[in-house]
């Protein structure tokens, strides 16, 4: 039997993210821990994550799991949701400035503070950008994307956005005050800045996607 690992350092919604995935892969066991040996044996990798790049890297590795996302990077499919996907890249600016796992090359950047007044035909934005978004694909052709619609809607909790450093890593771009990226895509590893498992039917697809992808 098939087996997807997500990975648990206590800084993920592993409760909702687990159920969904159970949802979509009755064929494949959801394994969520802790231990480098058990997820290395799972056949694709998923790396969750709420909170801040600096707790983030402290636990990974604290619980020696940086060295098993990278290896991961190399040789399976890997899948990074909200700030697993920022943690994937080479350095943030939070907490004064932090090197991440440095497996996608770009930097983490934090949203500009919106202007004191909101336009005269809609609300003041603010930050953190909290709830729905468009995404439009960058890569419309990528199996990641199959079944799901230009432009479909999809959940966002972030402050701080992924600046890559190769546009041609870009997969989809939404915007909330300047254009940014949504997800990304680079050879064997998939990431997400929104979050599918909140996302409703179209983030269930995405997951449905990722657990059959064999890139």
């Amino acid at each position: 039997m098939r087996a997807i690992g997500v990975i648990d350092y206590g800084m993920g919604n592993l409760h909702s993210l687990g159920k969904a995935l159970e949802r979509v892969c009755s064929a494949t066991r959801v394994e969520v821990s802790y231990d480098p040996d058990v997820l290395m044996k799972c056949d694709r990798i998923v790396l969750p994550g709420v909170g801040g790049v600096k707790a983030c890297m402290n636990e990974l590795r604290r619980l020696e799991l940086n060295e098993m996302v990278r290896e991961a990077a190399r040789t399976k499919p890997l899948m990074g949701i909200c700030l697993g996907m920022q943690v994937m890249l080479d350095h943030s600016e939070e907490n004064g400035g932090v090197d991440a796992l440095g497996i996608i090359s770009g930097q983490v950047r934090r949203f500009p503070d919106p202007p004191p007044v909101g336009p005269a035909d809609g609300p003041r934005l603010k930050v953190p950008h909290m709830g729905w978004n468009r995404v439009r694909q960058s890569m419309p052709t990528h199996p990641m994307w199959k079944n799901v619609p230009d432009n479909s809607w999809f959940y966002f909790v972030h402050s701080y956005y992924v600046s890559l450093a190769l546009p041609s890593d870009r997969m989809g771009e939404a915007e909330y005050m300047q254009p940014f990226t949504a997800a990304l895509a680079h050879e064997n590893i998939v990431a997400f800045q929104f979050h599918p498992e909140k996302s409703q039917a179209t983030g269930i697809q995405l997951l449905t996607n990722f657990v059959d992808w064999s890139p």
